[in-house]
Order: structure tokens, then C-alpha cells, then sequence
């Protein structure tokens, strides 16, 4: 397969939360090429219209799903295009690219996922993708802020979450509007409320980059190793084989060394935020 030839994906379902944010759900064309689509919760696609250019979306459904989800903000020139496609339009998908989740490690440990905005697409496939191998986990907590209320997405899934066994999910908006029911600041004040052990628990994180610095800070203060964090990093991936340069940090490129980091690889960025 050539990394950099784009497949045909057609929309097959579309759900808008606003104006500004919209999840698709494609199917390959070519029925063939889907096993060459095969992933690991955590990797993305390259998105492509034609004549318009590509945009790195986090693949944010389950690897067992025919279809693929990706959940898309628009914020540039692609995804304003992209924003105007529906059910029965074609765009180009090429990937699976970067690091996935380490969920086989993670494997009869308590999982301690924190999100944040947006930051819940490129793990809900993880937490999907646990829940259907419930037995093989412990303790799941899911922690999930967001700014305003109307920023949250996906809510039936966290209540779908909510209702496994063995799992804790709370959220939390900084600013609630009258419907708001559940917890009210920044994500990080919900650890107040969780308990854990830090021998036995693994961290997912996802977010802005100052919640996920700040969050780190306080996990580490009550015994979580930062060999047992991991953190998804976002940049500008235009190539997503490590050609172009746009996304090195250091002497790593996200798009093919991340875009999931054990935080302790990312130390002497993460601790300075000078990510």
C-alpha cells in the first residue's frame, strides 16, 4: 500500500453537535481495502478532499466496526469543506498512522482516562474497545471536562459508560447552563473525588496541553509514575510519515512516534511546557 495514496470513504452517516463540530461515519469503497485500514484506538487518518488539501483526524471509533468515525472541529480551509459534505459524499481516507493506546499492557490494571473539549474523540475507541473486553480490565474511571455545556459531545455514550460495571465516569463543564446536571470546574478538581492505587493503575489522557501538564502534576503528587501516563499530543501532522517536518518535537515526530507518548518520553518538554 503506498502511504500516500488516499481510498475512497463514503459518508454513510453524519451527526452534528452545532455548527463547528460534526462526526462522520465512512465505509471504504472498495470493501478490499479495509483490512489495510485495520487500527489501534489512539492512531489517525489523513482526511482528504480533493483539490482542497488533508487534515489529521483521530480515528475515534471501534476497531471491530466496519465503519469509521472521525469527529471533526472545523477550523480551517479543509474542514470548512469538509463541513459542507453529507451522506453519499466521498472523501479520501489513507492511514492508520502513529502509536495506538497501550491497552495490551494495560491489560487486568485500573484504567484512569482524563479528557478534556474535544479531547474525548481520540479515546472513546479505546474505552469502546475495553468495555467489549470488560473481563480483562479493572476499576475504569473516566473523567471528562469540558468549557462550556454545549461543548459536550457524545453524551449517550458516556451515559452508555456509565451504566458498565466496575466504572466510575464524571464530568464536568466550567461553565453549566441551567440543563447542566453534573459537576461544575475544571476537570482536574474531579480527582479530589476519585481513589486510586497508583501501583495498579494506568492513566489515559487527552486534551489541552495545559490541562494534561497540570493533571500529570497532581497524579504524581499522590504516587502515579509517570512510566504509567500516557498522553495524546496534538500537531500539525501535513504528512503523517515523518517527511515533511512540521510536527518534530525534538527528536521525535507525532505523527509517527506519537501521537500517543508515555509522559515520561516527553519529561524535559512537559515538565516546562515547552511542548
Amino acid at each position: 500500500m503506498n502511504p500516500l495514496l488516499p481510498h475512497p470513504a463514503e459518508i454513510v452517516e453524519k451527526h452534528s453537535f452545532g455548527p463547528d463540530i460534526h462526526a462522520y461515519r465512512m465505509v471504504l469503497r472498495d470493501p478490499a481495502a479495509r483490512p489495510l485500514f485495520d487500527f489501534r484506538p489512539g492512531q489517525f487518518n489523513m482526511v482528504y478532499v480533493p483539490g482542497v488539501g488533508e487534515v489529521a483526524i483521530s480515528i475515534s471509533s471501534d476497531p471491530e466496526e466496519e465503519t469509521l468515525e472521525h469527529t471533526i472541529r472545523i477550523v480551517g480551509r479543509t474542514t470548512r469543506v469538509i463541513a459542507e459534505k453529507g451522506v453519499g459524499d466521498v472523501l479520501g481516507l489513507r492511514g492508520p498512522y502513529g502509536n495506538g493506546w497501550p491497552l495490551e499492557n494495560a491489560r487486568f490494571k485500573d484504567l484512569l482516562i482524563v479528557t478534556g473539549g474535544l479531547g474525548c474523540a481520540p479515546v472513546s475507541g479505546a474505552i469502546d474497545y475495553v468495555f467489549r473486553r470488560r473481563a480483562n480490565y479493572g476499576h475504569v474511571t473516566i473523567l471528562h471536562g469540558v468549557k462550556k455545556a454545549a461543548d459536550l459531545i457524545h453524551r449517550e455514550r458516556f451515559e452508555i459508560w456509565r451504566r458498565e460495571p466496575d466504572t466510575t465516569v464524571m464530568l464536568t463543564s466550567d461553565q453549566p447552563d441551567r440543563a447542566w446536571k453534573d459537576r461544575t470546574g475544571v476537570v482536574t478538581e474531579l480527582f479530589e473525588e476519585v481513589a486510586f492505587d497508583p501501583i495498579r493503575t494506568q492513566v489515559l489522557m487527552c486534551g489541552p496541553e495545559v490541562m494534561m501538564r497540570y493533571a500529570s502534576h497532581i497524579l504524581e503528587q499522590r504516587g502515579l509514575s509517570r512510566e504509567r501516563m500516557f498522553v495524546s499530543i496534538e500537531r500539525n501532522m501535513r504528512c503523517a510519515v515523518g517527511l515533511c517536518g512540521h510536527c518534530q518535537l525534538g527528536p521525535e515526530f507525532v505523527c509517527k512516534d506519537g501521537p500517543i507518548f508515555r509522559l515520561s518520553e516527553l519529561d524535559r518538554f512537559f515538565r516546562t511546557g515547552h511542548l
